[in-house]
């Protein structure tokens, strides 16, 4: 190739790689409307964006992955919390998070109840947009070394390599009931990993479910239990369809006698699905 046709050449490729880059411009922006449900852009999520910004909610935290990495990603937390949590959470974050524990406070910003709630339809709507996935898992702040969204260990896999505090064996994963009951902890909507990890002390949005099983017998015989479940598996089913039947007194995971778990998964979930979940879990000593 001889300087000409090089020039030709760079010259040629600059003009395709530039007619390409404004076709996928154009297409983007053709889409944006769809996948960001631009019509739900109402006054009061305008008004939360600014409440977001006037507070630099964005120094701590991230949406779509954009922002400081210090607090958990919020680009799901609506659709993983609801506004109930939200909004106890804004009113007063210090109910929720302990310096000396979690070595990190939310600052209380004494915002106002309209900026509240226009914060929450902001998250909202932020929570609807189509944002391919991204960020792939919540982000752990508890600064245990684990990610809740790490992928999961096969359940086919050596007993050793299980989590910690499980007694789950090598099953085939299509038939037994732990290894199935893993795959819905993994990908129930929203994900129970989204809120609970399976390592201890590393509580998150909700508590950590190692040890789940003594915890639940010392549950079960204390004169303070409201439910009416009787033994592990059943206080497990409870616990995922009706969340609000015991709530433990002084905790950060419910306001108003109503917890903050989603009551969803009681028509969500089959019940197959939900014994499933129960004898996964029962196998956190």
């Amino acid at each position: 190739m001889n300087k000409r046709q090089a020039r030709y050449f760079a010259i040629g490729s600059t003009l395709l790689a530039t007619l390409i880059f404004l076709g996928l411009t154009i297409d983007s922006h053709r889409q944006f409307p769809k996948l960001t449900n631009a019509q739900n852009i109402t006054p009061a999520v305008t008004l939360g964006k600014n409440v977001w910004h006037k507070n630099n909610c964005i120094n701590c935290h991230t949406i779509f992955g954009e922002g400081a990495y210090y607090a958990p990603d919020l680009t799901k937390i609506a659709q993983q919390r609801g506004a109930p949590y939200l909004r106890a959470f804004l009113k007063d974050p210090s109910k929720f998070y302990d310096e000396q524990r979690h070595r990190r406070l939310m600052p209380q910003q004494n915002l106002s109840d309209a900026d509240i709630d226009g914060l929450i339809a902001f998250l909202e709507w932020v929570s609807q947009v189509d944002n391919q996935g991204w960020p792939p898992r919540p982000i752990m702040v508890t600064g245990l070394g684990t990610t809740a969204g790490n992928a999961a260990v096969p359940a086919v896999a050596a007993a050793a390599s299980a989590p910690a505090g499980s007694t789950a064996t090598a099953a085939a994963p299509d038939k037994d009931p732990v290894a199935l009951g893993e795959r819905v902890f993994r990908n129930a909507a929203p994900a129970c990993t989204a809120c609970h990890s399976l390592t201890p002390g590393a509580d998150m949005a909700g508590p950590s479910l190692a040890g789940i099983a003594t915890r639940t017998q010392q549950t079960l015989a204390s004169t303070d239990y409201k439910g009416t479940a009787t033994d592990l598996a059943s206080f497990i089913r409870e616990s995922v369809t009706r969340p609000s039947a015991h709530l433990v007194a002084g905790a950060m995971y419910s306001a108003n006698g109503v917890s903050f778990m989603p009551n969803t998964y009681a028509k969500d979930l089959t019940p197959e699905q939900v014994e499933h979940l129960a004898a996964f879990l029962s196998t956190f000593k």
